[in-house]
C-alpha cells in the first residue's frame, strides 16, 4: 500500500479499478529524495544549509518518513580584537585550566601551574533522585494519622475472612446475589473455618435471618446455614472488620473507630476498578446519632481528604444500612467521582451483635479518593512502576 500510493504521488503510475491493475505511466526518474538519500550514504553527513532548495524539500519529507535525522549544530567564529592583538606581540602565556584539584596534581606540584575554571553558578545541574516513598503509601500513612488526630481508633480484620462476618453478621441473605462466586473469592482449601467462638453471635444471627428475632423484623424468611456462614473467602468489604469490631471485648461507647484495608473482588478491570483495591471503613457508636452527622463526616472526607470542591448525597441500598448514602465528589479540572457506600446500620444488624446504640458506618474506596487528590485519571497508574511519575510528584 505504501509503494502504491508513492506510485501516484511522484506520477509514475495509476492504479486502474476496474481492471485491478497497476499501469506504468513513464519510467521513474531519480528524484531529489533519491538524490539526497544516493549522498547520504556515501558522505555519511550533510550541511542542510548548504543544499539546494529541491533538496532542502526533500530532507522534509525523508525527516517525516523518518528515514533520516536531522540534528542542529551551533558553530561560533572568534575574532581577536586591538587589544588581543596587542598581547599576542608581548607574548602570551599559555596556562592549563582545570575544574577540579587531583590527587595527581597536588603530589607532583603541577596545582600551581594551573588555572582553576570559575565556577557557572547558573548553569543547570543533573537533577537528584533521592529515594522516598511512594506517594500512594504515603498517602495511606498520612490518612491514617488524619483519623487518629480525629480521635478515631484502628481496627483490624483478617484478608481471609468467614462469610458470617463479611455476609450473615452484615444481614446479608445468603441467596443474595451478591454472594454468587462472580462477585466474591471463595476458598478452595479449607472451605470452611471455625465458628465454634461466635456460637452466641451466630445464633442471634440466624434468628433475625429467619424471623426478625428481637428487632421488630420478619427477617428474610429463609432457612440459615451455619455451614454456609462458615465459608471462607478473600475479604470483599472492610465492614468485614467493622462486624468484629462491634463484637471485640475492646469496643468503647461512644466510640471512633477505622480500617484502611485492602478487598477483593472479581470485576472487569478498567480505568476505575481492578480485582483489588483498597477501602478506609468508619464507624461512629454513640446516642443521639443521626444522618445528619454521617452526611457531615462524608463531607468532610472528600473535601479534607481527596480535595473536592463540592459534593452530592445520593440515596442507595445495602442490606445492613438504613437509610443508606452513596457519595459522590467533584473537583474542579477532573469531574465527578463515585467514592462509596455509607449509611446507619440497621437494627437487624447491632441487636444480634450486643448492640443497642446509633452506629454510623461509611466504606470509602482510598484509591479514588488519592486519584482525585492527585488528578489521576487511571486506577492502575496507583500500583505501575513509572519511575519518572514517581521521581517528579511533590513529596509534600
Amino acid at each position: 500500500a505504501i509503494a502504491l500510493g508513492w506510485l501516484s504521488r511522484k506520477g509514475w503510475g495509476r492504479i486502474e479499478k476496474k481492471n485491478r491493475i497497476v499501469r506504468l505511466l513513464k519510467k521513474p526518474g531519480e528524484g531529489a529524495d533519491e538524490q539526497l538519500l544516493r549522498l547520504l550514504k556515501s558522505k555519511g553527513t550533510m550541511n542542510v544549509e548548504s543544499l539546494a532548495d529541491e533538496m532542502k524539500d526533500a530532507v522534509k519529507l525523508l525527516k517525516g518518513r523518518k528515514l533520516i535525522e536531522v540534528h542542529e549544530e551551533t558553530q561560533r567564529e572568534l575574532e581577536l580584537t586591538d587589544e588581543g592583538w596587542e598581547l599576542v606581540k608581548k607574548g602570551i602565556r599559555i596556562t592549563a585550566e582545570v575544574s577540579q584539584v587531583t590527587p595527581e596534581l597536588l603530589v607532583t606540584g603541577k596545582w600551581r601551574e594551573v588555572k582553576l575554571r570559575r565556577y557557572n553558578i547558573k548553569a543547570s545541574v543533573a537533577p537528584i533522585w533521592p529515594g522516598k516513598k511512594h506517594p500512594y503509601l504515603r498517602f495511606l500513612d498520612e490518612l491514617k494519622q488524619k483519623l487518629i488526630a480525629l480521635g478515631f481508633k484502628e481496627m483490624t480484620g483478617p484478608i481471609v475472612e468467614l462469610s458470617f462476618f463479611n455476609c450473615d453478621g452484615l444481614y446479608m441473605p445468603q441467596d443474595h446475589p451478591a454472594r454468587e462466586v462472580h462477585d466474591m473469592y471463595f476458598i478452595k482449601e479449607p472451605e470452611y473455618g471455625d465458628l465454634d467462638r461466635y456460637k452466641e453471635f451466630l445464633e442471634n444471627v440466624r434468628e433475625t435471618h429467619e424471623n426478625g428475632w428481637k428487632t421488630g423484623s420478619k427477617g428474610w424468611r429463609y432457612s440459615f446455614s451455619s455451614l454456609e456462614a462458615a465459608r471462607l473467602m478473600l475479604r470483599s468489604q472492610t465492614t468485614a472488620a467493622s462486624v468484629r469490631m462491634l463484637i471485640s471485648d475492646e469496643l468503647e461507647i461512644p466510640g471512633k473507630y477505622f480500617a484502611i484495608a485492602r478487598c477483593f473482588r472479581p470485576d472487569v478491570i478498567d480505568k476505575t476498578h481492578l480485582t483489588e483495591f483498597n477501602q478506609v471503613e468508619g464507624i461512629i457508636l454513640g446516642e443521639d446519632l443521626g444522618l445528619k452527622d454521617l452526611l457531615g463526616v462524608l463531607k468532610r472526607f472528600a473535601i479534607e481528604v481527596a480535595g473536592a470542591d463540592k459534593v452530592k448525597y445520593r440515596p442507595d441500598y445495602f442490606p445492613f444500612t438504613e437509610p443508606s448514602v452513596e457519595l459522590v465528589a467533584y473537583k474542579k479540572g477532573y469531574g465527578w467521582m463515585e467514592f462509596g457506600g455509607s449509611g446507619i446500620f440497621r437494627p437487624e444488624v447491632t441487636l444480634p451483635l450486643g448492640i443497642k446504640v446509633p452506629v454510623l458506618a461509611w466504606g470509602l474506596g482510598v484509591d479514588r479518593l488519592f486519584m482525585m487528590k492527585m488528578g489521576i485519571e487511571d486506577i492502575r497508574y496507583l500500583f505501575s512502576y513509572d519511575l519518572d511519575w514517581i521521581r517528579r510528584v511533590e513529596v509534600v
